[in-house]
């Protein structure tokens, strides 16, 4: 009976191994290969563990300067972190399988498992059969390395187009951004009531934030080169300044500015969307309509005199002028509270 039961626990070992080794294969594949935004539970666990460690350490500091240095290393250290878990599941997974095919102690399939993970393998084992299995962690170990060597170019190439974009709206929306600064700026020649280039350039990176940001999700955690940039609040600037124009401004909106911001609000709330289920409830303090930062009439108010100082025309209802503002920013103000708060983004005048 007793040997039927110990028999029994190496199978039961023997498909852990198994199903670990699959699952964690699994989990590298789809977080590099597969091109669809899926949720890989593996990786939000490591990424979720990695992140209370630093915000602890972000909570201890005493400015903003300060959060932004500590974590401005998260996603790197996240990234690297993904490698270093998967080959521990492999080798984990990969011992049991040892054990359960009788290759000798617990200590003895370790050693052989670590010895195939990290090195070429080894031909010390009993049996043909282990042998196969030696060579074949040893091959899934150099490949599990591979994949994020391979992607780390890729990722940092989406990094710096995303980030050229950010740079560029800093030097034309002032100090500090604004939308009413910005669509000032923008009708110096004439963009803001034409079809442009400019609205089409943001349109093409509102696509590829959606794209890149939901197919590699730790792109949203790599924080600008300079503190008081962010991706996020880049986002809100140009989504504010063509809500600001559409509800404001005097004459018929063009067809460009309204496909960016079209294409600005569904990427807001895709990324968003793909980040709801793992980074838990918004905090009441980011309601929507909570927030200290949300522009009240006279802050409208102030913007739409700024626009008349740009030399645009505003309309004369400004009351529905207000109430048409405040419809538009419903769409991607609750996205982009949540995406601030989840990325810690440096805070943005909305108008």
């Amino acid at each position: 009976m007793q040997h039927y039961l110990f028999l029994a626990l190496r199978v039961i070992t023997g498909l852990g191994g198994i199903i670990l080794v699959i699952t964690t294969l699994s989990a590298a594949i789809r977080s590099f290969i597969l091109p669809r935004n899926e949720v890989v539970r593996l990786n939000v666990w490591v990424f979720v563990g990695i992140r209370v460690l630093f915000d602890t350490a972000a909570k201890l500091a005493n400015s903003y300067e300060r959060r932004d240095k500590i974590m401005a290393h998260y996603a790197p250290v996240a990234l690297v972190a993904l490698p270093v878990v998967w080959e521990a599941l492999v080798g984990l997974g990969y011992t049991s399988l040892y054990w359960a095919l009788g290759e000798g102690s617990w200590q003895r399939c370790y050693t052989l498992s670590s010895s195939s993970l990290l090195t070429l393998g080894t031909t010390s084992t009993r049996h043909l059969s282990m042998a196969v299995l030696s060579y074949s962690e040893a091959t899934l170990g150099l490949l599990l390395l591979t994949l994020l060597l391979s992607y780390l170019p890729t990722i940092y190439q989406a990094f710096s187009r995303r980030e050229v974009t950010v740079a560029l709206l800093e030097l034309r929306a002032g100090t500090p951004p604004t939308a009413s600064c910005l669509l000032g700026w923008l009708n110096q020649d004439g963009s803001v009531l034409n079809d442009n280039q400019q609205w089409a350039d943001w349109e093409r990176w509102f696509v590829e934030i959606e794209e890149s940001h939901t197919s590699l999700p730790i792109l949203s955690f790599f924080r600008s080169p300079q503190p008081g940039r962010s991706w996020v609040t880049c986002s809100g600037l140009i989504l504010d300044s063509a809500a600001l124009f559409f509800a404001a401004v005097a004459g018929t909106r063009p067809r460009q500015v309204e496909i960016t911001f079209k294409a600005g609000c569904l990427a807001l709330n895709r990324v968003y969307r793909f980040f709801d289920d793992k980074a838990g409830t918004e905090p009441k303090s980011l309601q929507p309509g909570q927030d200290e930062d949300e522009p009240g009439r006279a802050d409208f108010d102030l913007a739409c005199k700024e626009l008349v100082d740009h030399g645009l025309t505003v309309v004369e209802d400004r009351d529905a002028a207000w109430k048409s503002y405040r419809e538009l920013r419903s769409r991607y103000v609750p996205a982009l509270r949540f995406m601030a708060h989840l990325t810690m983004a440096p805070s943005l005048k909305m108008t």
